[in-house]
């Protein structure tokens, strides 16, 4: 059967010579319209599935020794290129599709005297059909609904793709950059965080007290802030001695004036309870001999990586307020309670037992003196500046003391400078090799 003239194409030409000469050539042809369709499939899924993996999925396979997530982790570390790779992969095989299924129709199905118009109509129903809903909608929305299950299926044949077009997609990359930049499309998931802060100032500026600004500034960072970067420090963590006799408990609750407390033995890394200080009311009239192990309550263990927004509605679920933070190594690195989380959103919440006075507090516009403990992300808040401003150089500190020393390379001594890009560390002061208190300054920019 002849192809009508409008269908003919060189394509065509080496298609029909190759049947000629091969008889099972149709069938061939027929199984590699298959494999494409596979890997269309395939590569429509990857791209909803890889790309819609949050940040607590990402955290959860860089635990994992299995080589499907390690592949996946390494995919998510380019991800521009990536995604080109499975856009030019897309295209050239979907042109493969359209072309190897238009020769078997036309060798499978008698037109017979049917017009132009409408063999054309049937042909481009059939491919579309078959290209929208097999490449598009029905891998699209599987991938949606199991995202991770997808990734893990896909990585392999994602990862090849994008070896071998990693060289073309890095190009296109580059050359996409290039021209967003000129066009003014520069900003980065930072800056567009700086930009939300600002709208907030200005879209509410009449409407909004500076203190309700605040909190919708609090609940649009919320998703992104992680248990480590809220904590109280295992420094600053008060506990009570499992061996303490139940006097010298209520000694130690009255000196601490805390609502709740970590039990432990030995030390902080052996945690085995939580005192709820009003359990203890009941029995204050009770003998020092008394069994006060009785109403310790359970503790709940969570990660430094955990997000708040995953631990406020464990919290709720668990009607709890208290959790002890552990370290990779399963050690305790702090704790963090409901008060914390809150603060994120509402500001600092003081109550009758909170000192008025802070070691935290700004000098002047360029000037500013902070606890050596503060978190960052706190510092950052203060200074009113972009949230990553420190990121590249602060290796996995949290606090600013973990970031002079990352700066430092060394443990400082009082009345050092150590300069750091737009800004200086000087080192006020430094107590039992704790840095205790630094001055923050921002230099001033030459036009």
């Amino acid at each position: 059967m002849e192809s009508h003239p409008v269908f003919i194409s060189l394509t065509d030409y080496f298609l029909q010579v190759f049947l000629s000469v091969n008889t099972q050539g149709t069938t061939f042809l027929g199984i590699t319209l298959l494999v494409l369709l596979f890997l269309t499939f395939t590569i429509s899924g990857a791209e909803v599935a890889l790309f819609s993996l949050n940040k607590k999925d990402v955290n959860m396979l860089k635990t994992k020794q299995h080589s499907a997530a390690k592949r996946i982790v390494a995919l998510l570390e380019e991800p521009k290129e990536v995604y080109a790779s499975l856009l030019i992969a897309g295209t050239l095989i979907n042109i493969c599709i359209v072309i190897l299924a238009n020769f078997l129709i036309n060798e499978l199905i008698s037109f017979g005297k049917i017009s132009v118009l409408v063999e054309v109509l049937i042909k481009v129903i059939v491919i579309a059909f078959v290209l929208v809903f097999v490449g598009k909608i029905f891998p699209k929305v599987w991938a949606t609904q199991n995202n991770l299950r997808f990734a893990y299926g896909s990585c392999a044949i994602v990862g090849g793709l994008h070896f071998l077009l990693s060289g073309i997609s890095k190009r296109i990359v580059k050359l996409a950059d290039r021209i967003g930049k000129g066009a003014g499309a520069n900003k980065t998931d930072a800056m567009s965080m700086k930009e939300l802060d600002q709208a907030i100032d200005i879209k509410t500026d009449e409407e909004a007290s500076p203190e309700e600004k605040n909190i919708m500034k609090g609940i649009v960072k919320f998703g992104n802030i992680s248990v480590k970067q809220i904590m109280r420090s295992r420094l600053d963590v008060s506990g009570i001695d499992y061996s303490s006799s139940f006097g010298d408990v209520i000694k130690r609750v009255e000196e601490l004036h805390y609502s709740r407390l970590p039990v432990y033995k030995e030390s902080l890394d052996e945690v085995v309870g939580i005192i709820n200080t009003k359990d203890l009311i009941p029995y204050l009239d009770e003998a020092d001999s008394y069994d006060w192990h009785t109403l310790m309550r359970q503790p709940y263990f969570v990660p430094e990586l955990k997000l708040i927004e995953d631990l406020l509605k464990d919290f709720q679920q668990k009607h709890i307020h208290f959790a002890v933070v552990v370290d990779e190594f399963g050690g305790t690195s702090g704790i963090v309670t409901m008060e914390d989380i809150l603060e994120e959103v509402i500001g600092e919440i003081k109550d009758e037992f909170d000192e008025e006075e802070s070691n935290n507090y700004k000098v002047d516009d360029n000037n500013y003196i902070f606890e050596g403990k503060i978190m960052i992300h706190d510092m950052c808040r203060i200074m009113k500046l972009p949230m990553d401003t420190f990121d590249k150089i602060r290796g996995e500190s949290e606090s600013l003391a973990g970031l002079i020393l990352e700066v430092a390379g060394e443990f400082p001594t009082a009345d050092w400078v150590i300069p750091c890009g737009d800004f200086e560390f000087g080192i006020m002061q430094v107590e039992n090799n704790r840095i205790q208190l630094v001055k923050v300054t921002i230099k001033p920019t030459s036009d």
